[in-house]
């Protein structure tokens, strides 16, 4: 039955799987499925963190390289998907060691967005993040002022 009904209608089985755990019936749950979705929350909370960096240095970018177009907007941005990040290592801190490949591989996300977003030519940003994590998530950090 859980197979058919994980196949069928998942917000069913997931009640039922949760149902049948909280009662100790181990023997009667669909244990397969149910690592699978464990592994997949793990994995949708990585996505998690690329996708807020992607965002926070797309922002960062755009704030260093259009200073004509900085504005509150862009500002509230940034300091948003700063306490995001904040927010989501503090809740996930076994996802501090991914955070280099995690910024390598936004970073890459971010630059061809900014270009597509800017107008500006590829190659004005730089080719690997010119920042650090510490940097990206410092209050005061604003590329290209000061």
């Amino acid at each position: 039955m859980s197979n058919t009904l994980y196949d069928q209608d998942f917000f069913a089985w997931a009640n039922e799987q949760a149902r049948l755990l909280r009662a100790g019936k181990l023997s009667d749950a669909d244990i397969e499925h149910i690592a699978e979705e464990i592994e997949s929350m793990g994995k949708a909370e990585k996505r998690e963190l690329l996708s807020r960096l992607s965002v926070l240095l797309l922002h960062l970018l755009k704030w260093q390289f259009q200073p004509g177009r900085r504005g509150a907007s862009r500002e509230v941005t940034i300091r948003n998907q700063r306490r995001a990040l904040a927010r989501h290592l503090a809740d996930n801190p076994s996802l501090k060691p991914k955070v280099p490949e995690a910024l390598s591989d936004a970073y890459g996300d971010a630059r061809g967005e900014a270009y597509a977003e800017t107008g500006l030519p590829e190659d004005a940003f730089p080719a690997t993040c010119p920042w650090t994590f510490e940097e990206l998530m410092a209050e005061d950090f604003w590329p290209g002022q000061g």
